[in-house]
C-alpha cells in the first residue's frame, strides 16, 4: 500500500512496510512513539518539493477544493502508475474519486488510514529526509498566511479603502463645486443679473458665462452649442434692456477663470462617480444592487471597511448615520429613529410615509446578507442582490397595496366592494316658526297661569289690627279724593294684599276661588287693551 501525504512543502508518498498493523488501529499509534518504530512500519518513496509558495497556495487551494492540481497529476503518473496494482491512500475521500476517475486508481480511505496519517505528521521530520525543520516551519507560515489571503479574497480587487476614499472625495467636491458655483453667479449677477434665472444648469451657465464675457458681445455669440433656441433668445433680450452695472476687462478675466475652474470640476465629479461605481460593482455587487452605489458607499465608509461592515447587524445597518438622534432620543426617552443613511435608498425614497420604517427594516435585513456575501463569500454575481430586491419590491407593492387586496381561500383575489348607494334623510319643512303672534287658545293660558299659582307656596302676611275702627272711613273717603287717580289695577293690587292680610287657614279654599276669578278678570282686560 502507498500512502499520499501532503505537507506545505511538498507532497510525500511513502510505501506501507506492514499492512498487518493497521489492522489494530486502537493501537497504531504506538508504532509511531520513536522515530526507529515509525521507520519499521512505513518508509519514503518519493518527495516532490514545491518551487515557491505560489505553488503551493495553488495546491493547497485544490485540496480543499477536493481538485486535482497539475503538480499532483505530474507526481501521481510519475510514481504511482508504475505501481497501479497498489493500493493508494488518502485523506480526502472526494479527492480519491477524482483521483480514480481520471487516473483509474484504487484509493483507499478508513479510520486506519486517518490514523495513519496522524501518526506520519508526529514523525514528519525523521521520515522526510533532506528537508531542514526550519525551512518546514517557515513554510508552513507563509502557505498559512497566502491561503488566509486568499480565503477573505484580500486581492487588489477587493480593497475597499479605494472606495472610501472616492466616496470622501466625491462628498467634498459636491460642497466646493456648490461654493464655486455660488460664487460665480453672484459675481457676474452685478454685471448680467438676468441671466442667472434665465439659465438654471449650473454647468450650462458657466459654459454660457464663458462663452459670452461682456453682454454687449451676446447678440454676435452663437450659445447653441450649450443652451436651447427659445432659452437663447431670451437670454439675447434680457441683454439689450439688462440694468447691471459695467465691469471691467480684469473683472471678466478673473470671473472666465473662475467658470474653467468649476467646468473641471464638475467633469472630474462625473469622472470619479464613474470610477466610484466600478469599484462598488466589483467589490459590493449585491450591496450595490440592493441599495445603490452612493449609499453602499456611504455605509462602507461609516463602518470603516467592508468587513466591519459585515459584522454588524441589520438593526445597527438600519441606523447607521442616525447616532446622534439615536443618543438623544434614548437620553429623552422618545421614539427612536427608524432610518439612518439607509433612507436615501431608492426603494426607501419611493415609499409613502406610513411604510417607510418597515420597508427600511426590511431593506436592512437584506443588505445585511448582501454585504455578508459581498466580504466572505467566493462568488462575485449579484444574483442573490437581484433576488432579493426583487422580494422587497413585491412587498412594498403588497403593502401599498393594503386594503384593496384580500386573501381567499382560493388564494389572492380582489377584494369586493358593494355598490354605492346615497342614502340621504329628507327633512320635512316646520312652519311653526314662521309666525311671531301667540298661538296658543285662551283656555291654555288659563291653565299656565294655574299651574305656576299651584307650584308657588302661599305666604301669609299679618298686618297689625287697626285700633279704630271709625277711621275706616276717613280712609275711604280721603281715598276717593285723591290729587292723582289711580288705576283699577293698582286698586285691585291693594285689595288683594287686604284680603290676604286677613285670610285665615279655614278661609284658603274661598280665597283660592276669589283668585281665579280675579286673575281671570285681569287676562279679560289685558286682551282688551
Amino acid at each position: 500500500m502507498l500512502v499520499l501525504f501532503e505537507t506545505a512543502a511538498g507532497y510525500a508518498i511513502f510505501k506501507v512496510l506492514d499492512e498487518s498493523k493497521l489492522q489494530e488501529v486502537d493501537s497504531l499509534w504506538k508504532e509511531f512513539e520513536t522515530p526507529e518504530k515509525a521507520n519499521k512500519v512505513v518508509k519514503l518513496k518519493h518527495f516532490e518539493k514545491f518551487q515557491d509558495t505560489t505553488e503551493a497556495l495553488a495546491a493547497a487551494t485544490a485540496m480543499t477544493e477536493g481538485k486535482m492540481g497539475k503538480s499532483l497529476k505530474k507526481i501521481l503518473k510519475k510514481v504511482v502508475a508504475k505501481e497501479a496494482h497498489e493500493q493508494l491512500a488518502i485523506s480526502d475521500a472526494k479527492l480519491g474519486g477524482v483521483i480514480k476517475e481520471k487516473l483509474n486508481l484504487n484509493c483507499v480511505h478508513s479510520p486506519a488510514v486517518a490514523e495513519l496519517m496522524r501518526g506520519i505528521r508526529t514523525q514528519m521530520e525523521a521520515l522526510i529526509t533532506g528537508l531542514p525543520p526550519r525551512e518546514i516551519s517557515a513554510m508552513s507560515l507563509g502557505l498559512a498566511h497566502s491561503l488566509s489571503r486568499y480565503k477573505l479574497k484580500f486581492s487588489p480587487d477587493k480593497v475597499d479603502t479605494m472606495i472610501v476614499q472616492a466616496i470622501s472625495l466625491l462628498d467634498d467636491l459636491d460642497k466646493e463645486l456648490n461654493n464655486y458655483i455660488m460664487r460665480c453667479r453672484e459675481w457676474y449677477g452685478w454685471h448680467f443679473p438676468e441671466v442667472g434665472k434665465i439659465i438654471t444648469d449650473n454647468l450650462a451657465y458657466c459654459k454660457s458665462v464663458r462663452k459670452i464675457g461682456v453682454r454687449t458681445n451676446v447678440a454676435t455669440t452663437d450659445l447653441s452649442e450649450h443652451l436651447p433656441e427659445e432659452v437663447e433668445a431670451e437670454v439675447k433680450l434680457a441683454a439689450e434692456i439688462s440694468m447691471g452695472t459695467e465691469v471691467s476687462e480684469e473683472d471678466i478675466g478673473n470671473i472666465m477663470h473662475l467658470c474653467d475652474q468649476v467646468i473641471e470640476i464638475t467633469e472630474y465629479r462625473t469622472q470619479l462617480y464613474d470610477y466610484l461605481k466600478n469599484r462598488m460593482m466589483a467589490i459590493a455587487p449585491n450591496l450595490t444592487v440592493m441599495v445603490g452605489e452612493l449609499v453602499g458607499a456611504r455605509l462602507i465608509s461609516h463602518a470603516g471597511s467592508l468587513l466591519n461592515l459585515a459584522k454588524h447587524p441589520a438593526s445597527t445597518v438600519q441606523i447607521l448615520g442616525a447616532e446622534k438622534a439615536l443618543f438623544r432620543a434614548l437620553k429623552t426617552r422618545r421614539d427612536t429613529p427608524k432610518y439612518g443613511l439607509i433612507y436615501h435608498a431608492s426603494l426607501v425614497g419611493q415609499t409613502s410615509a406610513k411604510n417607510k420604517g418597515k420597508i427600511s427594516r426590511m431593506l436592512a435585513a437584506k443588505a445585511s446578507l448582501a454585504i455578508r456575501y459581498d466580504a466572505l463569500g467566493e462568488d462575485t454575481n449579484a444574483e442573490m442582490g437581484v433576488e432579493n430586491r426583487a422580494k422587497l419590491e413585491a412587498r412594498l407593492r403588497h403593502l401599498e397595496e393594503k386594503g384593496i387586496r384580500r386573501i381567499s381561500g382560493s388564494g389572492k383575489a380582489m377584494a369586493k366592494s358593494d355598490k354605492y348607494q346615497h342614502k340621504s334623510d329628507v327633512k320635512v319643512y316646520d312652519p311653526s316658526g314662521d309666525s311671531t303672534l301667540p298661538s296658543g287658545s285662551r283656555k291654555r293660558k288659563l291653565e299656565e297661569v294655574e299651574e305656576e299659582e299651584l307650584a308657588t307656596p302661599v305666604t301669609v302676611k299679618t298686618k297689625k289690627s287697626k285700633k279704630d275702627p271709625v277711621e275706616e272711613p276717613e280712609a275711604s273717603t280721603a281715598a276717593e279724593t285723591p290729587k292723582k287717580k289711580k288705576s283699577k289695577k293698582v286698586e285691585e293690587a291693594m285689595d288683594v294684599e287686604e284680603e290676604e292680610a286677613t285670610v285665615s287657614p279655614t278661609e284658603e279654599s274661598s280665597k283660592k276661588k276669589k283668585r281665579k276669578k280675579r286673575k281671570k278678570r285681569k287676562v279679560k282686560e289685558e286682551e282688551g287693551e
